[in-house]
């Protein structure tokens, strides 16, 4: 991989990661259009460069951190549900990742409820995400267990998952923000955990390509969050409807026209 992959890519993850727009789906497009062949390392890059997203939220959320206790407890409560089913069905989530057309048509189904959403779920309670119970923290966990198909996008996942629990669409995004953390962080570590044992060693400048994507992802997620926000707020999801329709029909169309796209 080069620098400007590696900058591209970064920019990609940290613009797409928190947006319920699928970052997988963005990825597969812009492989496919740099041609990157797919690697150990480049499957790594993919992952690793999340925590670069995850400090983003620390960052930008390092308050609500400090708080209590049962912040914390919520969140592996949350996370419990796709943790187990991701760890059992880890070899059949894999082999999904390998059609391009599954993502792709995912990304149309996901669009097309988003849409809706802001209809269905219009009587929000729920202003702050720390009163949430233990009990809608579960079930947003549940949720979130749909985002194991690829393409659906775990942001997109939690997000409607919070807004069925009564919470306003920006208390619903902020609560998916902190449970990404514990995903992603448990994601970035198996995958470092299974890098070295299949005998795969890192060298300088791999390491430099790590170091320079976390920091741009960090960047551009602090930008990429703040905005969401302030356009979920204010618009609600149809627009990001529409965009995830449009990337999906991109995807199908590559498809059609003959190329051989590879998910990293």
């Amino acid at each position: 991989m080069s620098i400007f992959e590696v900058i591209v890519l970064a920019i990609i993850e940290g613009l797409t990661e928190f947006l319920p727009v699928s970052s997988t789906g963005h990825m597969i497009i812009a492989t496919a259009l740099m041609g990157i062949e797919t690697s150990e390392f480049v499957k790594l890059f993919t992952i690793a460069i999340q925590l670069g997203t995850i400090l983003s939220v620390l960052v930008l959320y390092y308050k609500r951190f400090l708080k209590s206790m049962s912040f914390y407890y919520k969140l592996v409560i949350a996370a419990i549900p796709a943790s187990i089913l991701g760890l059992v069905f880890n070899d059949y989530i894999d082999s999904l990742l390998e059609s391009p057309l599954m993502v792709a048509v995912m990304l149309v189904i996901g669009g097309v409820f988003l849409l809706f959403v802001d209809r269905w779920f219009n009587k929000p309670t729920i202003e702050d995400s720390d009163d949430i119970t233990y009990t809608q923290a579960l079930k947003i966990g549940l949720y979130q267990c749909l985002a194991l198909i690829p393409g659906t996008s775990r942001s997109a996942s939690t997000i409607i998952g919070g807004m069925t629990q009564k919470l306003t669409r920006k208390a619903a995004a902020e609560f998916s923000f902190f449970l990404a953390l514990p995903m992603m962080f448990g994601a970035t570590a198996v995958k470092l955990i299974k890098y070295y044992k299949n005998g795969s060693v890192l060298t300088g400048e791999e390491i430099n390509l790590l170091i320079i994507g976390n920091i741009v992802g960090f960047v551009v997620a602090i930008i990429a969050i703040k905005t969401f926000i302030d356009v979920l707020t204010k618009y609600g999801f149809k627009a990001f409807g529409w965009y995830r329709i449009v990337v999906g029909l991109i995807i199908i169309g590559l498809l059609l026209s003959g190329h051989s796209l590879q998910i990293i």
